[in-house]
C-alpha cells in the first residue's frame, strides 16, 4: 500500500489479524502526499445517528488510512498511518462505532527510520505486553522497511531501539504492510508485502514464523500469492490472515490506492503456509456510490462474537490527498464459511450496530 498522512485505524482482538498490512491502496514509488490537517486535541467521531441500535458509515469521518484494530478487554484500540504530526495515530472505542483519537502511540521512531512515512501499524498482545509492527523509511537503503516496537500498554508509548529493520527486502523494492497472526496452536507468524510496485517488480505476499516473543523472524519465508488477476493491476498489499473452520482465509487489497479501482479480494488454503488459491469471485469489496477505493482491511470481532471488516475508503470524487480527499474508517459485517468470504458492504444506509 502506498500510504501517507493518516490518522487512525482498526484491528482485531488480542490475537490481531489485521492486515497487516501498508498504505491504503496501491503503493506508489517513493513519493508522499500532503497530510490532512489534524485536530490539535483529541477528537470524538460521532457516526450519523439512525437509532440507538444502528449506525451509519463512516464510523470515523477523518483521515485514518490503513487501520489496524486490537481488542483489549472491553476496549478497542485502533492505529493508522502517520498524520497530523503523529507517527502512529491511536484511537479508542468501546463499541466499534464511536471513536476518540487520543494521540501518538509511537512518538519516537527507531534510529534506522526517517519520519514522515510510518505506514499501516498493527498491534498484537504477547504475554503481559504488546508488540507493534510498522513500516517506515529506512535511512540506509532509502526503502520502506518493517520494524517492531514494544510497550506495556496498547496505547503506548511503543519503542524500538534496534539499529536496523526487522524485514527489509531491498532487492525487491522494500517491505511494507506487516500483519501479525497467531494460529490455533499458539505459533506466531508475520505477513507482509514486498514493495515491488515501487520499482516495476512483481508484488508478493509473504509469511514467516516469529519467535515466541514476536520480536524475531524464524524459519523460512513463504511466498503466498502474487499479483496476476486483471483487477489487481500492478499491486497486491495489506494482507490479513483469518482462520475459521480449519480454513485459512488470506484477505488482501489491490489496485491503485488513490482511485475507485482499489478493492479487496481473498485466497484460501488448508494450511497456514498454503498453497493459497484466489477466489474466482474476486474482488469482494468494491467502490459503490460515494464510497471509493475501499481497502486495507482488518478483521475484528465484537462482544457477541460477530466478525466485522474494518477498512478505509475515500469519499468520491475526492480520491487523493492532493485534492482534499481523505480515507475515513468504515465498518461492515463479514462472514467466513465453507471456504468463502462474504462482505455486506460497503454500506451507505443505517445498519445494526456491533455488540460491545
Amino acid at each position: 500500500m502506498s500510504r501517507f498522512p493518516v490518522l487512525l485505524g482498526l484491528g482485531l482482538t488480542a490475537t490481531l489479524l489485521s492486515s497487516a498490512s501498508q498504505a491504503g491502496g496501491g503503493h506508489v514509488p517513493v513519493t508522499s502526499n500532503p497530510a490532512r490537517p489534524a485536530a490539535a486535541r483529541p477528537t470524538t467521531a460521532t457516526p450519523t445517528p439512525a437509532s440507538a441500535a444502528t449506525f451509519r458509515n463512516p464510523v470515523l469521518d477523518e483521515n485514518f488510512p490503513d487501520p489496524g484494530i486490537l481488542r483489549v478487554g472491553k476496549v478497542y484500540h485502533a492505529y493508522s498511518t502517520n498524520g497530523g504530526g503523529a507517527n502512529v495515530p491511536h484511537a479508542v472505542s468501546r463499541d466499534l462505532v464511536h471513536w476518540e483519537v487520543t494521540g501518538d502511540a509511537m512518538p519516537v521512531l527507531p534510529p534506522w527510520a526517517i519520519g514522515g512515512r510510518t505506514w499501516a501499524p498493527e498491534v498484537t498482545q504477547i504475554g503481559g505486553g504488546f508488540a507493534l509492527y510498522f513500516t517506515a523509511l529506512d535511512e540506509a537503503s532509502g526503502r520502506q522497511c518493517i520494524g517492531v516496537a514494544t510497550a506495556a500498554s496498547p496505547a503506548g508509548p511503543f519503542r524500538d531501539a534496534s539499529r536496523k529493520p526487522l524485514v527489509c527486502q531491498i532487492g525487491e523494492g522494500g517491505s511494507i504492510d506487516a500483519s501479525p497472526f497467531k494460529d490455533a496452536d499458539g505459533k506466531r507468524y508475520l505477513l507482509w508485502k514486498n514493495d515491488g510496485n515501487c520499482c516495476s517488480q512483481p508484488t508478493n505476499l509473504y509469511l514467516q514464523p516469529l519467535s515466541a516473543d514476536g520480536l524475531k523472524l524464524t524459519g523460512k519465508a513463504s511466498a503466498l500469492i502474487q499479483n496476476f488477476q486483471l483487477w489487481e493491476g500492478n499491486v497486491i498489499e495489506a494482507p490479513t490472515l483469518y482462520r475459521a473452520g480449519g480454513v485459512y482465509y488470506l484477505l488482501y487489497s489491490a489496485g491503485p490506492y488513490d482511485s475507485d479501482l482499489y478493492a479487496v479480494g481473498y485466497a484460501t488454503a488448508p494450511r497456514v503456509t498454503g498453497p493459497y488459491k484466489k477466489a474466482p469471485e474476486n474482488p469482494i469489496l468494491v467502490s459503490k456510490g460515494e464510497v471509493a477505493g475501499p481497502g486495507h482491511q482488518t478483521v475484528v470481532t465484537d462482544g457477541a462474537g460477530k466478525t466485522w471488516l474494518a477498512y478505509h475508503a475515500w469519499t468520491a470524487p475526492l480520491t487523493s490527498d492532493a485534492v482534499g480527499g481523505y480515507r475515513s474508517l468504515r465498518l461492515d459485517p463479514v462472514t467466513f464459511a465453507g471456504g468463502r468470504v462474504k462482505v455486506a458492504g460497503p454500506t451507505l444506509t443505517p445498519q445494526r450496530a456491533p455488540t460491545p
